[in-house]
């Protein structure tokens, strides 16, 4: 990427909108459309409840089906990084992934503490939606380096939407071998709006649509190698891949595909192909198996 294009990319990520929220003085500006995960952005006292598509309630996370056993230790993200829906989401999506994963949230207010001694016991990290890169990143920051180091020496980094930003440099963990920028703002966009919307890619050269909300495009170095595009939107930029780092594996993804039936209804949006968590479930396979 040449410095006018870098410049261009770093300013565009410092003022996108991921989860239709924007962040002022660290308190949620309004007037940006309803957030990504749940259109009610306020934090709950109590479990956020769910209804799946098949309308009977549910509660915590909004389960597609729960794998049995208790076996490797999946960490998600929960905290003021992430919009309240998102995380739940991404933690029944881990479990429905046919890993046996044992799904535990991790941050500030959760039992468990993202540190590297937790980090250490864990089999995969992941990174759910969130609302304004920087706000977001400011509040991880301070866990960038056990970050980097845990999947330097073996583990597994999982990345949706402002995770997929946050995997790259600008600001970011500096995770991917290259960077992460706006997709509505890239030559040919399908999508130019920020708002709540669903987007079409291609994935394993497929057409499929997903819930999208100002997720990124990812791109890699020439000379980067190990790396597997699983999707790619309309105009050829990735949407999609699984990378490695060090010793371990990231994988990223723009749109959502864990986005459950409620997202939809909330929004009023309608995805033609359906709501189908495959290309998440797939996106986790490759990124364990590989």
């Amino acid at each position: 990427m040449d410095d006018q294009r870098r410049a261009s990319s770093e300013f565009s990520r410092r003022r996108a909108l991921h989860g239709g929220l924007a962040v002022t003085g660290g308190a949620l500006a309004a007037g940006y459309g309803l957030a990504a995960c749940s259109p009610n952005s306020r934090r709950q006292d109590g479990p956020r409840r769910f209804t799946t598509a098949t309308g009977a309630e549910q509660h915590d996370s909004p389960t597609y089906a729960t794998s049995p056993g208790e076996h490797p230790v999946a960490l998600v993200y929960r905290g003021p990084a992430a919009i309240p829906g998102c995380p739940e989401a991404v933690a029944a999506l881990i479990r429905d992934a046919g890993w046996n994963f044992r799904v535990r949230y991790v941050g500030p207010g959760e039992s468990a503490k993202l540190s590297a001694a937790t980090l250490r016991g864990a089999a995969l990290y992941a990174q759910p939606g969130g609302g304004d890169l920087d706000d977001g990143y400011q509040h991880m920051r301070p866990h960038s380096a056990d970050i980097r180091a845990y999947v330097a020496g073996g583990g597994r980094y999982l990345g949706f939407c402002l995770g997929g930003y946050l995997a790259g440099s600008t600001p970011g963990f500096g995770l991917l071998p290259g960077d992460a920028d706006r997709f509505i703002e890239s030559p040919g966009a399908s999508v130019r709006t920020d708002e709540d919307t669903v987007v079409e890619v291609r994935w394993r050269n497929q057409p499929r649509r997903l819930y999208f909300q100002d997720g990124p495009y990812f791109w890699i170095r020439k000379r980067a190698s190990g790396v597997t595009v699983l999707a790619r939107y309309t105009n050829g930029r990735i949407a999609a891949l699984v990378a490695p780092y060090g010793r371990g594996r990231i994988g990223v993804v723009g749109p959502h595909p864990e986005a459950t039936v409620d997202w939809y209804e909330e929004n009023s949006l309608v995805n033609p192909d359906g709501i189908d968590p495959a290309s998440g479930r797939d996106l986790v396979d490759t990124l364990m198996r590989t």
